[in-house]
């Protein structure tokens, strides 16, 4: 196992943990991270109620269901993450259901922050971009993959969004979280079912 890895593991969070952290900081009006601002707070907040509302709607299909209770190891999944990242609440309760369904997935989530030398590993494009996915085999410790920071068709709205205005601004995050609202994490579970399939 790489010692990054390893090392990310020791200090990484449950679900459940990881919540409670964003919820305990949003408490004291602060957010996860190195830099704190009124912004990152308030994006914050708003990702604890997509959260929420995520864990409570998201449904894992049947056929995706069946694949993923069909693996044949155990595995960790190791995700880099921030509360403030937008990408992040609408990913993670859709990852978390994976790993529940399974049975075979260790879900660990950890802040990239803290984590630097793991980002470092896992760039996209010279960026620091999250949520970013690590697949870990559980027995061996090796890497066998990787994804993210977000599906496809998601990361095309924003290439193509940039490509035309040459920023990211409100109106692109919008219409990035409508198009996760009317993918309903279909994309998502298909991708990550395709990740696990074709190791």
């Amino acid at each position: 196992m790489k010692i990054p890895i390893a090392k990310a593991l020791f200090n990484s969070h449950s679900y459940l943990e990881y919540r409670k952290l964003i919820s305990d900081l949003l408490f004291e009006k602060k957010s996860t991270g190195d830099e704190q601002s009124e912004d990152l707070t308030h994006y914050s907040e708003l990702n604890e109620t997509r959260m929420n509302r995520l864990d409570k709607t998201i449904k894992i299909t049947e056929q995706i269901s069946l694949k993923l209770k069909s693996l044949p190891r155990e595995y960790i999944w190791l995700v880099i993450s921030e509360g403030w990242c937008g990408d992040a609440a609408q990913l993670l309760p859709i990852i978390n259901k994976m790993a529940i369904e399974s049975g075979k997935i260790d879900l660990r989530i950890v802040l990239r922050d803290e984590n630097e030398e793991l980002m470092k590993l896992f760039l996209t494009n010279k960026k620091k971009a999250i949520p970013i996915l690590i697949l870990v085999d559980k027995e061996t410790g090796s890497v066998l993959g990787n994804w993210g920071p977000r599906p496809q068709a998601a990361a095309d709205l924003v290439t193509d969004y940039r490509k035309e205005f040459g920023v990211i601004d409100e109106t692109l995050k919008t219409n990035l979280q409508l198009w996760y609202l009317h993918d309903k994490g279909i994309s998502t579970q298909n991708e990550l079912i395709n990740l696990m399939m074709n190791l």
